[in-house]
């Protein structure tokens, strides 16, 4: 999850440097060739082709259709609103997460990490202040991109039973090249050499994060993993702040401050019967 973190802050700026001269089409067109190649190395070290085998492929197709529709998604409201406001709109993407990993998976939430994600969600909204009237296109398609997420993390998290983490990345980056050839070659135009080197950031980040991702899946259950990513929205806002002077006041520090309760609370061990757990159906 260190390594998602750290690759997913990363892809936000080179993400929105690259959209500033290529549709955000072409770019994610790139980001999966580009990916496959990086990606080659560990496919190689986990066996070759016989690695990526999956009799799951129409999971694997369901799973990047709707990841590739909410990454569009993301990589537009990049150049909409603020970062800390892209990152801190997809973390309702949790609360999803965790409800559909309790319908599908069979998953069990503890008090602790229902109240875990709750500090988190409220961290995240004293950082964004919504306010009546004021959602603006930016926030709604990021609203509509983090349903998307939430689905295909669930969605990872059912693959991660039978596919290893190396195949699971390896179909993400087969599935959309094939989605998203079409309508990059309608919008394509040759990227300048500094464009090039934020494609190419946006590949490495793209690829090695969702195989840190998918990693992350396999040693722990959603409901762990998916409330550790709100740190994402305190680093973010600090490199929005640093990069593009975006604000960073006491809300956004308060907000920081709850959403790292949060991830504490989740990461703690606690005595057996210290907090209520919800049992299956």
């Amino acid at each position: 999850m260190a390594g998602w973190l750290t690759l997913m802050v990363v892809i936000a700026v080179a993400g929105r440097e690259a959209a500033r001269e290529l549709s955000v089409f072409q770019i994610m067109l790139l980001r999966s060739t580009l990916g496959m190649a990086m990606l080659w190395p560990l496919v190689r070290a986990a066996g070759g082709l016989a690695a990526v085998r999956t009799e799951r492929l129409p999971q694997h197709v369901l799973r990047n259709t709707v990841h590739y529709g909410a990454q569009y998604g993301w990589f537009v409201t990049l150049t909409l609103i603020p970062l800390a406001q892209v990152v801190s709109i997809e973390f309702t993407m949790p609360i999803w997460s965790a409800v559909l990993a309790v319908a599908f998976l069979g998953e069990r939430m503890s008090g602790r990490k229902w109240f875990a994600v709750l500090l988190g969600l409220v961290g995240v909204a004293v950082i964004v202040r919504p306010r009546a009237g004021e959602l603006d296109v930016g926030q709604l398609i990021a609203l509509a991109s983090a349903l998307g997420f939430a689905v295909s993390v669930v969605l990872v998290k059912s693959l991660t039973r039978t596919d290893a983490a190396v195949a699971i990345s390896f179909w993400m980056l087969v599935v959309q090249s094939a989605i998203g050839l079409v309508p990059a070659l309608l919008v394509w135009q040759w990227p300048s050499t500094t464009a090039w080197a934020w494609v190419v950031l946006v590949a490495f980040c793209g690829t090695y994060s969702h195989y840190c991702f998918a990693r992350a899946m396999q040693h722990a259950d959603a409901t762990v993993v998916v409330p550790m990513d709100f740190l994402r929205v305190p680093l973010t806002a600090l490199v929005g702040w640093l990069a593009y002077s975006e604000r960073l006041d006491l809300f956004t520090a308060l907000g920081v401050g709850l959403i790292l309760a949060g991830n504490l609370l989740n990461l703690l061990r606690w005595p057996a019967g210290a907090w209520p757990v919800r049992p299956k159906a």
